[in-house]
């Protein structure tokens, strides 16, 4: 017998997901604007870090798109076909996201190494005005996403791209300074080494955090032994087997299991009182809360017909 939970909620919170669509739409338009006077400045001035600065906006911007086709979808209704709506497509672009980074970091960082041992004549002028452009942009952006940033993947990608950007904004302009007032070209190659490193590690992390929803791994925070130990406390219940939890997306835990109670529990009308207290537990006690539950309940009697091998 398999039961699945009852409480009503609905897989698309449409209100939520519209504004972060809004806002995703501004940011966007605020970063596709500051790419186009990167690329400018760039052209202008010879500088590597205002072609990195212009690199990365060209994935950030690609990156929002994916985002913002992500938050619009995600508003879709789930079907027949796609029993959990377009939720997951928030972790695909994310990863999307962290990729195209890792790879614009790896770029930044071998040019910057090439331009370390022979370094070009920059014009320092548009560094700063080019640069200075961008950091108010990217201020501009970060405070639009500020609120929701950590609402799921998809938003923490978004925030992440333009926080990248505005450190390396802010790089640019000190690079510029340093090589107007000592001539010490090399200073924006080693501004461009340090954007590369900005853009790596926090690449990775969004990496492999969206590598662990697609793998189905236990969502952060739960721990499935305990998950057992509570089950194994509740009246009735023998053991628990084919115990997993994952994530469709950010904020839906998932879990299923096969429970063995009394035989006595599918003849004396227990099994309803019992369910109701297997999805409290989960839901309720706790740090990831698992509202989205199913549970097979199996009578004792039933064990010799189960596989070996099982968890």
């Amino acid at each position: 017998m398999a039961a699945g939970h009852g409480h009503a909620h609905g897989h698309a919170p449409e209100v939520v997901g519209a504004t972060h669509r809004r806002r995703l739409a501004v940011v966007f338009s605020i970063t596709l604007a500051n790419l186009v006077a990167q690329l400018v400045g760039a052209g202008l001035s010879g500088s590597l870090a205002l072609i990195a600065d212009a690199g990365h906006l060209l994935t950030d911007a690609l990156g929002l798109l994916l985002a913002l086709t992500a938050a619009s979808l995600m508003l879709r209704a789930a079907s027949r076909r796609r029993t959990w709506g377009f939720h997951r497509a928030e972790v695909l672009a994310a990863a999307v996201q962290a990729l195209v980074l890792v790879g614009v970091g790896g770029y930044v960082v071998v040019e910057a190494i090439r331009r370390l041992i022979s370094p070009p004549a920059i014009a320092t002028g548009p560094m700063i005005i080019f640069g200075g452009l961008g950091l108010v942009c990217n201020i501009t952006a970060m405070l639009i996403l500020l609120r929701d940033r950590s609402s799921n993947l998809n938003l923490r990608a978004a925030f992440l791209e333009v926080l990248n950007d505005a450190l390396g904004s802010m790089a640019v302009i000190v690079a510029a300074i340093v090589i107007a007032t000592t001539g010490w070209r090399q200073a924006d190659a080693v501004v461009s080494l340090l954007i590369g490193a900005l853009i790596l590690p926090r690449s990775v992390l969004l990496l492999r955090d969206a590598g662990l929803v697609l793998l189905e791994s236990t969502p952060k925070g739960l721990d499935l032994d305990e998950v057992r130990r509570h089950i194994l406390e509740l009246p009735h219940v023998h053991a628990v087997h084919d115990l997993h939890a994952s994530q469709i997306a950010t904020g839906i835990p998932v879990l299923t299991a096969h429970v063995v109670v009394d035989d006595s529990c599918f003849l004396d009308g227990d099994l309803p009182r019992l369910l109701d207290q297997l999805q409290s537990c989960v839901a309720d006690h706790f740090a990831v809360g698992i509202e989205h539950s199913t549970f097979q309940f199996e009578p004792l009697s039933h064990q010799g017909h189960e596989p070996a091998t099982h968890d």
